[in-house]
């Protein structure tokens, strides 16, 4: 999507100004006990943490107490399969740039849609949700409003960051899925009492069959005993991939039957691959771009990998500790949160190819240690992990905000 206009300072505009006298005078009408009308909304269906964790939610929720509409922006993905079989509105506000024309008339057909259908809850999922439905939502005057944030912004540019925070002020919660977010906006100037921390969940994995595990491995061309060094990750700079490709160098004059898979796509893909030519990894290594097939591979995997150099709460770690995988990541965000380093995995310095390459080997050589990381992952994940926990918490949050606004 087109980033903001920055030659015209929307802080100042109409529009802002109007939401935020809005929000103050908002108040909530008796809750007829019905159930709660919410609408979620993400940028679109495309493979990716917030994305899988919204269709979680979605797919999840109890139908006996809410009603759910699933908005989107750009009706593709991968994962929208996945949702074809709820039965639910699912509106799409197709914008451009944020402050044009179109937007604005979609942002009138939100309002429209909010009013017309009685929503009680708006809850965005990401920047340009954020930016485009929380002040529509207030003018439209939905119950509640929250906004979700689940990276560090690294990819935001000051001017983004600054406008995120100021329409977050217009929401009755922030939601974000680790501490390390939280207390990256609380020094960026958000409220500490208006952030909550729910963590992602994830589903342990079902039983497989072993010829459909024979078959993965001939597809990707690797021999049914080789090691796999596994990356799920979405390829860009902030992923850190070209130096899991340094650390396979290594790995690779090490262990020669070793062998690497990464699993995603992205705009750095190309050169990524040529740079794994040039380290001369050929046929040790395999780019697959986007899976939906994700847990079948993780069943191949000797070790999961996740070398980012910026991360909110990883659902391809919580995936390949639920799986039973030893898992290795850099020390960034979220991740101290999940892996309890040398207990359920190994936490490397970030940027660091020797260090990396150090723990894969350490993983591929002691079988005893990828063993005890793998159980000690799993039940990691299942207590403080788990979906039922995830979705149960997030219920639980928009049944204290209604109530909450209802005694007001």
């Amino acid at each position: 999507m087109a980033s903001i206009e920055q030659t015209r300072d929307p802080l100042s505009s109409s529009w802002f100004q109007a939401a935020a006298q809005n929000h103050d005078r908002q108040r909530v009408g008796p809750h007829s006990g019905d159930k709660i009308k919410l609408l979620m909304m993400l940028t679109n269906f495309k493979i990716g943490g917030t994305e899988r964790q919204v269709t979680n939610l979605a797919l999840r929720i109890d139908p006996s107490r809410f009603e759910l509409h699933l908005a989107c922006m750009h009706n593709s993905g991968e994962l929208r399969q996945e949702i074809e079989t709820l039965q639910v509105p699912r509106p799409v506000f197709r914008i451009g740039r944020l402050y044009a024309l179109r937007t604005f008339w979609q942002a009138l057909r939100l309002i429209r849609y909010i009013r017309v259908n009685a929503i009680e809850i708006v809850h965005s999922y990401g920047y340009y949700p954020n930016v485009f439905a929380v002040p529509a939502a207030r003018l439209a005057g939905a119950s509640i409003v929250i906004a979700s944030i689940r990276d560090r912004g690294d990819v935001l540019t000051p001017f983004h960051r600054r406008l995120q925070k100021l329409v977050c002020r217009l929401a009755d919660c922030v939601l974000v899925n680790a501490e390390a977010i939280r207390e990256t906006l609380i020094e960026q100037g958000y409220r500490p009492d208006n952030i909550v921390v729910i963590r992602n969940g994830v589903a342990l994995p079902r039983p497989h069959e072993k010829q459909e595990r024979a078959a993965l491995r001939r597809e990707l061309g690797f021999s049914p005993s080789a090691p796999i060094v596994m990356v799920f990750s979405r390829l860009n700079p902030m992923k850190g991939i070209e130096y899991f490709l340094d650390a396979a160098a290594i790995v690779a004059s090490r262990i020669a039957e070793a062998r690497f898979l990464i699993v995603g796509d992205g705009a750095n893909r190309p050169e990524l691959e040529r740079y794994a030519a040039h380290l001369g990894l050929g046929d040790r290594i395999a780019f697959t771009g986007f899976r939906t097939d994700g847990p079948d591979l993780l069943l191949e995997a000797s070790v999961s990998v996740l070398p980012s150099l910026s991360e909110g709460l990883s659902n391809s770690l919580l995936e390949s500790m639920a799986s039973g995988i030893p898992v290795i990541a850099a020390r960034v965000g979220g991740n101290p949160e999940i892996i309890e380093d040398g207990v359920s995995g190994l936490l490397i310095p970030p940027r660091d190819a020797v260090s990396l390459a150090g723990a894969i080997i350490t993983i591929l050589e002691h079988r005893g240690i990828a063993s005890q990381f793998g159980e000690a992952g799993r039940r990691r994940v299942t207590e403080l992990f788990s979906m039922e926990r995830s979705v149960g918490e997030v219920e639980g949050l928009y049944q204290h905000l209604v109530e909450t606004r209802v005694r007001i």
